[in-house]
């Protein structure tokens, strides 16, 4: 295991601005420490294109269950082969919305609260995680590179939805929504960032449509705007949240103008009327999405089965930079959405971005991976346990990083 990135004695952070109440929507929260939406592909095959979470899935999620914390949930398919990454869960069979009950009521029994991630890869997912269907997107335009089974993006270009395709899959997010609340989720998040399906449609390098859902920005944003609207008016707008990340290069989405562009967004999700409006907006740190090797993160994915021993991850390098989430946090406000930031932080820079006023959330992932009580441990001023980076995305045996981090109170009676 590598070494802890935190040293015994730190300050214990339980009288700052991270452990005050705050109202997200419909739920009424003691911390602003939320944990991160992470792809951990530990479910189980039910079928083709049908995974189900298991009990470890359970265990994983109570774990880290905090009275008054938020969890989301990795990434979840909204139906049959929207994704159907290995090992990642869907929520739109019967089997699945029982399976994620054990997980809502574990969570609920700890007194916390969690939301579904729901998410559609688009041209992320190869043909042969989709019983060998053309991959789809906004337009045309491949990845480069390979995807996870080694297969050539550019040897297989993405088809682009029709129209009719768009609203279907707008009403399936919405059907997703209230599948996640049977299953007792207590929200639901729109995944519409790191180049899955709808970022396809957002950023400008990829999507090369001339109809209603390209071209300019205000014929771009229709799609995820659509979503929002589909999954509010299914759920009820205080249980809908949004993840964004204007700045990624992930799966070679780049735009022109992230700023005037998500300006825009922003500006329209403000606008919406109340019963339409989501609860908040999550984004990604430029500090951390710009700096993103593609390579490095599927590398990542795939290292475990490959070479268990080494372990491949993008990190944050801080750099002087313009572009910052200031500006869209200042337009959301005006609707009252409240805004959740992500991306490298930890118990030196969460603080200092509260205190700002520059969000209202933080969002912790490696973190939390590897410290299942990570809200007493920064409250206490407890020292973290390390994270093992090859067990990101999947291990042998499953619960290996994943449900082995120890509590604080074990790791001290252990040591």
């Amino acid at each position: 295991m590598p070494k802890a990135d935190t040293p015994p004695g730190f300050r214990p952070l339980k009288d700052t601005s991270l452990f005050t109440p705050f109202k997200l929507g419909a739920i009424a929260l003691e911390h602003r420490i939320v944990q991160a939406p992470l792809t951990r592909m530990r479910s189980t095959k039910e079928s083709d294109g049908v995974t189900v979470p298991n009990d470890l899935v359970k265990e994983y999620y109570s774990q880290r269950a905090t009275k008054g914390g938020l969890q989301l949930t990795e990434a979840t398919d909204i139906f049959k082969y929207a994704g159907n990454y290995p090992g990642a869960p869907g929520c739109f069979t019967d089997s699945q919305v029982a399976a994620w009950k054990k997980v809502t009521d574990a969570v609920h029994a700890k007194g916390g609260y969690i939301f579904s991630q729901l998410w559609h890869t688009g041209r992320a997912s190869p043909p042969s995680f989709r019983n060998g269907q053309q991959t789809v997107s906004s337009g045309t335009v491949p990845m480069t590179g390979k995807w996870l089974d080694g297969v050539s993006c550019e040897e297989n270009p993405p088809r682009a939805l029709s129209v009719d395709e768009i609203h279907d899959i707008t009403k399936k997010w919405g059907e997703a929504a209230k599948k996640a609340r049977e299953a007792g989720f207590d929200g639901i998040e729109i995944h519409g960032a790191n180049g899955y399906l709808l970022e396809q449609f957002l950023h400008d390098n990829v999507n090369n449509r001339t109809d209603e859902y390209g071209g300019s920005i205000e014929d771009r944003i229709r799609f995820p705007l659509e979503v929002i609207k589909e999954c509010c008016k299914a759920i009820g707008a205080d249980r809908v949240g949004i993840r964004l990340s204007p700045y990624n290069y992930f799966q070679d989405t780049k735009d022109s103008k992230p700023n005037e562009h998500w300006e825009y967004l922003c500006e329209k999700i403000a606008a919406l009327p109340e019963n339409e409006r989501p609860a908040y907006v999550h984004m990604v740190e430029p500090r951390f999405d710009e700096v993103l090797d593609e390579q490095a993160k599927l590398d990542a994915l795939s290292t475990y089965t490959s070479n268990p021993n080494e372990g491949v991850e993008a990190e944050a390098t801080i750099k002087p930079k313009t572009n910052n989430l200031t500006r869209f946090r200042e337009i959301l406000a005006k609707g009252n959405v409240r805004f959740i930031a992500a991306g490298n932080f930890n118990r030196d820079n969460a603080v200092p971005k509260l205190d700002a006023g520059d969000a209202d959330l933080i969002i912790f992932g490696r973190h939390f991976i590897a410290n299942p009580d990570l809200p007493k441990r920064l409250a206490e001023g407890l020292e973290l346990n390390p994270y093992d980076r090859t067990t990101f995305y999947g291990a042998d045996p499953p619960s290996k990083g994943y449900t082995d981090y120890p509590f604080y109170e074990q790791a001290t009676t252990a040591a």
